[in-house]
């Protein structure tokens, strides 16, 4: 891999939280992505399972993990299923783990390959009572495709239908909402390479170029950090660009006086960074947009207090929309009134500010967690207040990647210029 492995007591702390939460005499089953074809014999990039991947480390294709902590024998407590290696697959595509590499990794001592999965499975399924089935159940999942995952839920519970069925997500969503020291780190180092990046682009900036060169700039000091790249699809929008919230094109030429909104973050060792900044392409702000994006800075200030140990998404983000509102009542963009008359599913503040404040961010860039859970130390949010004025081809949002603690945050993006002061002055230094 580009990047350098996390230790393995991150896997074998995530492992444990995971199997406190298990019934009696039962086992789960995690498997990873597939390879997704594009057409002809071309492929998308592997991406691995964000589950797979927080309980074992394993970053390749066609892996299984069998935890039982009931099993009779010992050597099935833990298991780890990997497709095995041999010459013709070193040539053609690089070795793959063998057993040596993955306990290292991973710290599981039994490991088979995956041709003696279906005989163990069988064996150890006979003292099963139950069997924990991993699927996607985050709120904002697409399940258009069918997956590794799924397929084996199918064959599962088909080949063992007497067996009763407990599920994964709602226990992952808690493993993997609470970071380990090795997580914060690997995220850290994400968040360090986008400031490598903010800052490349910052000076390469100017009017008359183009969304996708700055693109290219942030690729470019991505690549050369060890990162596999963007987190996430990046979004570089200039102008009335500013205000289509998932803008992707990166297509259009950077005009004098308008700003640029940059939502892009850097990946590293699976983790992501997720941020935003809004920068004058000429490298200063017009009063306008010095009053626009001061009200959103406040907003995120305000907003950053509330993430606290107690504190939960759901009351969280109600609580935001308050703070908004003030500020787009000041700005004069909505008045009392439109506050009063507003359908409270849809608030005054939503035509201005349309998205959530927070996510949890990790493996995912939004990350599983669980939205009504109580705040706890070593979660980590991001905080993106914004405001979209499309008659003014104006939008600013801004945000960070923050760490609760009980004494406040750490911000792990804290070093990208966000005060308006600042960025003038890197700007044109």
């Amino acid at each position: 891999m580009r990047y350098k492995q996390l230790p393995k007591e991150v896997y074998i702390e995530n492992r444990a939280k995971f199997t406190k939460h298990l019934k009696p005499k039962s086992l789960a089953v995690f498997n990873s992505n597939d390879i997704y074809p594009t057409g002809s014999d071309s492929t998308l990039p592997f991406r691995q399972h964000g589950d797979i991947l927080a309980l074992s480390g394993v970053d390749q294709e066609e892996s299984i993990l069998v935890i039982f902590p009931d099993a009779y024998k010992e050597e099935h407590r833990e298991m780890l299923f990997l497709k095995e290696t041999n010459d013709h697959i070193a040539v053609w595509e690089g070795a793959k783990l063998d057993k040596k590499q993955a306990f290292e990794l991973s710290g599981i001592k039994n490991v088979f390959w995956l041709q003696d999965f279906e005989r163990i499975f069988n064996e150890v399924m006979s003292h099963a009572e139950n069997v924990y089935l991993n699927t996607n159940e985050h709120l904002r999942a697409n399940l258009d495709t069918e997956t590794r995952e799924a397929r084996f839920v199918k064959w599962c519970q088909n080949k063992y239908p007497a067996h009763e069925y407990s599920r994964c997500a709602p226990i992952m969503h808690q493993v993997r909402a609470i970071k380990t020291p090795g997580e914060i780190a690997a995220m850290q180092t994400a968040a360090d390479i986008s400031v490598k990046g903010y800052k490349r682009v910052m000076k390469f900036m100017a009017p008359g170029k183009w969304e996708y060169e700055l693109e290219a700039e942030f690729m470019h000091e991505f690549l050369r950090n060890r990162s596999r790249g963007f987190a996430y699809t990046p979004i570089i929008g200039g102008g009335y660009n500013a205000c289509v919230l998932h803008y992707i094109e990166n297509n259009d030429q950077l005009r004098d006086g308008e700003l640029v909104l940059f939502d892009v973050g850097a990946e590293y060792a699976n983790y992501s960074s997720d941020v935003t900044r809004c920068y004058p392409v000429n490298g200063r702000y017009t009063d306008r947009q010095k009053e626009v994006y001061s009200a959103v800075l406040r907003v995120k200030k305000a907003s950053e207090k509330l993430l606290v140990p107690g504190n939960n998404l759901n009351d969280y983000h109600k609580e935001v929309g308050e703070i908004m509102t003030k500020e787009l009542v000041d700005l004069k963009l909505i008045s009392m009134e439109d506050v009063k008359n507003s359908d409270p599913s849809w608030p005054a503040y939503k035509k201005y500010f349309m998205h959530g404040t927070s996510h949890y961010i990790g493996l995912d860039t939004h990350d599983a967690g669980l939205w009504t859970a109580d705040m706890e130390p070593n979660m980590v949010f991001t905080c993106e207040p914004g405001i979209y004025i499309p008659e003014e081809k104006l939008g600013i949002r801004l945000e960070d990647d923050l760490v609760v603690t009980e004494n406040g945050l750490i911000n792990l993006t804290k070093e990208i210029p966000i005060e308006i002061e600042e960025i003038e002055d890197f700007m044109n230094s």
